[in-house]
């Protein structure tokens, strides 16, 4: 078996209304599906970072002429050759988005020659993995009870844990905040987003897992003070506190808070997440199978931090072969926590495939059964959110 080609499709939804974490303003969701064709009619479909169109550029101007003629299941020799052969470029931002759809894309052709869904090929754990709401954004003329209707409306349907966002606060102890567009909106009093806290726990009841993601817009000392305001919420973790490069600033974090730090989704690769775990920034890693290397990446990550007894949730907010390919790494792994399911509008997660992956009533997901990634792409969306 031979590649033969490799297919791009950049996507883009609009956000009605945009909504806000401390890291950004959304008004649209982005998503590059990359397609890798073999001369034996099998397909593999991956999900490279969307980069703003900078992996798809990659992909096709560079690291296509590097994949034609290869043997698509000689996946570990392939990741390397990229990796190595990119050297100059830089190890992590681009280049690691690029290769992330590749290798998912690989894996996804493995499981279609093997006959196993990716979970399954990996050495399965479990069968079923639970999965939290990742929603509580940032709304224009959104209230605290708009808030905890919303909670409410996730424990009604089964899930039993929901992240949401802090820390859009007018100061923080950083810059980054004032250095984001649209900056200025949805901004709120560090004491609100307690209230906002208090009112999503209240709403959740004391037993569901709450969880509260930064965005990295905290000071180490401003991240302290607002993870020991949160306490009284028992949170199950504290998401991204401070900026991706200051391990030695999520570290002190770490060592004051008792709530677990979880992060760096923004990190990229097995040697950022070696220092993060090993230099005590986190305990909670969360690689993004879309930017920090596909499947074979993250399942380094995923074995080092088992090696240094920590836990593995992947961030997963973006369309549904992210989500697909999530759930499969997740139901793989014996130190995997609940899995990130996007509960904001987005087509881009909901319309995608032809079988979309839903939610049981007791707040699970099931990995798609057909082998490698199990899912297939409903080409009529593919074109309405194509952007090129």
């Amino acid at each position: 078996m031979k590649i033969v080609d490799i297919r791009t499709t950049a996507l883009r939804s609009p956000c009605n209304p945009p909504y806000a974490s401390a890291g950004g303003f959304l008004s649209s969701r982005a998503g590059l599906i990359v397609e890798i064709l073999t001369d034996e009619g099998v397909t593999g479909i991956g999900e490279a970072g969307f980069a703003g169109g900078a992996s798809e550029t990659l992909i096709n101007g560079e690291l296509k002429a590097m994949l034609q003629g290869e043997d698509p299941l000689l996946i570990e020799r392939l990741w390397q050759k990229i990796f190595a052969r990119t050297r100059p470029w830089g190890r992590r931002g681009v280049l690691m988005c690029a290769l992330s759809g590749i290798d998912m894309a690989l894996w996804d052709i493995a499981g279609k020659v093997a006959k196993l869904p990716l979970y399954r090929l990996f050495g399965a754990f479990r069968e079923r993995v639970e999965a939290y709401a990742s929603g509580g954004f940032y709304v224009e003329g959104k209230g605290i009870e708009a808030l905890a209707a919303e909670a409410e409306g996730y424990r009604a349907r089964g899930f039993r844990g929901m992240k949401m966002k802090v820390g859009r606060n007018p100061s923080t102890g950083t810059s980054l905040r004032h250095l984001l567009a649209e900056a200025e909106k949805c901004e709120v009093d560090p004491e609100e987003d307690i209230a906002r806290v208090a009112a999503v726990r209240r709403a959740l009841g004391p037993k569901a897992k709450l969880m509260v993601d930064a965005n990295c817009a905290w000071s180490p000392s401003f991240a302290i003070e607002r993870g020991r305001a949160l306490a009284p919420y028992d949170l199950f973790w504290i998401e991204e506190p401070v900026a991706t490069d200051d391990r030695a600033g999520s570290a002190a974090v770490a060592s004051q808070l008792s709530t677990p730090i979880a992060g760096y989704e923004t990190e990229n690769g097995l040697f950022g997440f070696r220092d993060l775990i090993f230099g005590g920034a986190i305990d909670i890693a969360q690689p993004d199978l879309a930017w920090s290397g596909g499947f074979s990446e993250c399942r380094r990550i995923a074995a080092l931090a088992a090696a240094a007894q920590k836990m593995v949730a992947p961030h997963a907010f973006s369309t549904a072969v992210l989500l697909a390919a999530s759930l499969h790494f997740l139901a793989s792994l014996a130190n995997g926590l609940p899995l990130e399911f996007d509960q904001t509008e987005n087509p881009l997660r909901s319309e995608l495939l032809k079988e979309p992956i839903t939610l049981d009533k007791d707040g699970f997901l099931a990995p798609p059964a057909g082998p490698g990634l199990g899912i297939e792409l409903d080409r009529a969306a593919l074109e309405r959110y194509r952007i090129r």
